[in-house]
């Protein structure tokens, strides 16, 4: 899977867990796991090996996960690290990814989902190195001939577009949805933004960011994301952690704007404009224009499409039902230049088929 080799550390007071996790990763021939009994052992292989992804613990001796998290997030050389926690306390992990925490692991803890889990920030690590090289590269392509430039923006623009693609359908995929939703929300967000008035460089980020908001799905367990019936309270409360997974995926330098639109996107589109939404219940302006767009079309195709747990709604039955919800969960303003315009958005539903 991964061409070069990969390197995780794992760090846990207890003996078992690393022998067990170690064990997990033996026929992997491109990942090598590197162990530490507690935080402070962490911290001094740190200065020697740069990890793709670290497992930790919260509960350790001398330095506990989160003292841990916190050194790794204040060190621009650690900073970008994916950090999976392993807790049993609901609330510990909560913490945890408050504090920078990119995903969580249940203990006692199931060794096929922890190899998935690992496999997965591998792979959005890989991506994220991929996609910060080549914004170092067209920082560098400037000083070259004006033709040459544009060329090789274009390119880049086309490879990132189709990068962020791939990056949404890997949660979507488990989802089960398809390519053709992430490139519907991102057309649909792109247009709302165009017939909201939006300037045309905002435009362009929504379309390239809007694919990014449901990645953070990654962290959710299937038993809960794959669930054909309602979902408990319980099992709410876990469903809601995407927003803030995303965001803690996507958090990166400010220089990468489509980064950052996705994070704000992933983290906010779930929010209300009444201020009943998550996680933070944000209300009106308070949420970003890009995720009150994102959340009218994401709703609107949610709905028109087929899901595990029912079957989709036609475009009228979706609509009613939406008009509903003006003033309550959606902008008002964004809501009718939507349905004014909702012509244009079939059209767009039309030509990206599942």
């Amino acid at each position: 899977m991964f061409e070069e080799v990969s390197k995780i550390l794992v760090v846990d007071d207890e003996s078992i867990n690393l022998e067990l996790i170690s064990a997990i990763f033996v026929d992997s021939p491109h990942i090598k796991v590197l162990t530490a009994k507690d935080g402070l052992e962490a911290i001094e292989i740190l200065k020697i090996h740069t990890p793709d992804v670290i497992v930790l613990d919260i509960r350790m001796p001398r330095m506990n996960g989160i003292e841990v998290l916190n050194v790794l997030k204040s060190d621009p050389h650690t900073s970008h690290i994916p950090v999976v926690v392993l807790s049993g306390d609901d609330k510990e992990r909560k913490n945890a990814l408050k504090n920078g925490a990119n995903d969580f692991i249940p203990k006692p803890f199931d060794a096929e989902e922890l190899k998935l889990r690992v496999i997965n920030n591998l792979q959005f690590k890989k991506y994220h190195d991929l996609i910060k090289n080549i914004n170092d590269v067209l920082q560098k392509e400037v000083m070259k001939k004006t033709k040459e430039l544009r060329e090789a923006l274009e390119l880049a623009r086309e490879a990132e577009y189709e990068m962020v693609v791939k990056l949404g359908m890997i949660s979507e995929f488990r989802d089960e949805e398809t390519g053709q939703h992430i490139r519907r929300i991102s057309y649909y967000s792109k247009l709302l933004a165009h017939l909201a008035g939006l300037p045309e460089s905002e435009q362009s980020v929504i379309f390239y960011a809007s694919p990014l908001h449901d990645v953070g799905k990654v962290g959710i367990p299937d038993n809960i994301l794959r669930k054909p019936g309602p979902l408990t309270h319980e099992e709410f409360e876990v469903m809601k952690l995407h927003t803030i997974i995303g965001a803690k995926i996507l958090d990166t330098d400010p220089r990468f704007i489509t980064l950052q639109a996705g994070k704000i996107i992933a983290e906010q589109h779930h929010e209300k404009w009444d201020g009943s939404g998550y996680p933070y219940g944000l209300k009106k302006e308070e949420i970003h224009i890009y995720a009150r767009v994102v959340a009218v079309c994401d709703v609107f195709d949610a709905m028109t499409s087929d899901r595990v747990y029912r079957p989709a709604f036609t475009v009228d039955q979706a609509i009613d039902i939406m008009k509903k919800n003006i003033g309550t969960h959606f902008d008002p303003n964004l809501f009718d230049i939507f349905i004014s315009n909702l012509d244009e958005f079939l059209k767009i539903k039309e030509t990206f088929k599942d």
